[in-house]
């Protein structure tokens, strides 16, 4: 069937994102697909405990990117910040590795205080949206406590232990998904899946930030029987933010946007970077149907840009539900 018409025909679009690189695709999406079709998924895989807290770094970045008040120099965090509690902090001598500034420090204290209450995370995460005039379906991947951890070569660390605390430089040799094998998705992640005409892998980290999602029980299923096109975070050979490149290095993959491509044996179609065009017969060759353009989403209009393109692409092809 085709899926995308430039008719009156829209697509109710289900969105698997993490990291900056995913919260920026979504902003995309965002402003070319109808609030009321388009759901998006988060990686809670990063989530953890800190000065009593709860803590969701990729739904808050996603969050924080959707309102149009994140830190536009590291696309995650709060515009115009203040520090007075951290800066305080220090001075008594507590633990500032994990840096909370003082509006988001505010988000964080209002979740942990419901989700004490008994709520869950996507009852809170819902509110929170509206507070925020957030008008997108915003969903954690579950409500059940999955931990990323991360096997290095210096022993099993936790993620944001990894990742902020040791800036990545441990050498990695596998990841581990705490909690997952008994999880269950969020309320009403199944049934937008279902539902979905298209699935979008968005160019977050595949190892840390939409592996922890499908790892979830149902999840992978749901999404094979769903069309489903992808967006390579890796640009001739390197990741735009965060460690991606570093990692399939180091577990013996040459990072391109074709190790991108061969993860994902589920995936209908890939979109890639103009720089990585030298790839697309060899996508092609994995059963896959190649897109190119330009990925980098510099400003706005780009995350517009890149999201009408997808769209525009599946509207091209013949994907059968």
């Amino acid at each position: 069937m085709r899926l995308h018409d430039q008719g009156d025909t829209v697509l109710k679009v289900v969105a698997l994102a993490g990291g900056v690189g995913g919260a920026k695709l979504v902003d995309g999406l965002a402003a070319v697909v109808p609030a009321e079709n388009l759901t998006v998924v988060v990686n809670t895989g990063d989530d953890f405990e800190h000065l009593g807290l709860s803590i969701s770094p990729d739904l808050d970045t996603v969050m924080y990117t959707l309102a149009g008040v994140a830190n536009p120099e590291t696309g995650w965090g709060r515009a115009d910040e203040t520090w007075a509690f951290i800066e305080t902090l220090e001075t008594l001598g507590g633990p500032t590795w994990f840096r909370l500034g003082d509006r988001d420090l505010a988000l964080h204290m209002e979740r942990t205080r419901r989700l004490r209450q008994g709520e869950t995370l996507s009852e809170v995460t819902a509110d929170l949206c509206v507070a925020l005039d957030i008008h997108v379906r915003l969903l954690p991947m579950s409500d059940d406590p999955i931990r990323t951890i991360v096997d290095t070569n210096e022993g099993k660390l936790a993620f944001q232990e990894y990742f902020v605390a040791r800036a990545c430089e441990p050498v990695v040799r596998s990841f581990e998904f705490h909690g997952a094998e008994s999880a269950a998705p969020a309320p009403e992640v199944i049934e937008a899946m279902e539902e979905a005409d298209l699935v979008i892998y968005c160019p977050s980290n595949p190892w840390v930030s939409l592996d922890p999602i499908l790892a979830v029980p149902g999840m992978r299923k749901a999404v094979q029987a769903r069309p489903t096109i992808g967006v390579s975070p890796i640009i001739g050979g390197k990741a735009i933010k965060g460690p991606a490149a570093k990692m399939y290095a180091e577990l013996g993959v040459e990072p391109s946007a074709l190790a991108v491509a061969q993860h994902y044996p589920e995936l209908d179609a890939f979109v890639i970077d103009a720089a990585d065009a030298v790839w697309m017969e060899s996508i092609r060759a994995l059963g896959l149907q190649p897109f190119v353009t330009n990925t980098v989403m510099d400003s706005d209009a780009a995350r517009k840009r890149l999201a009408q393109e997808v769209l525009e692409f599946v509207g091209e092809l013949e994907l059968a539900l």
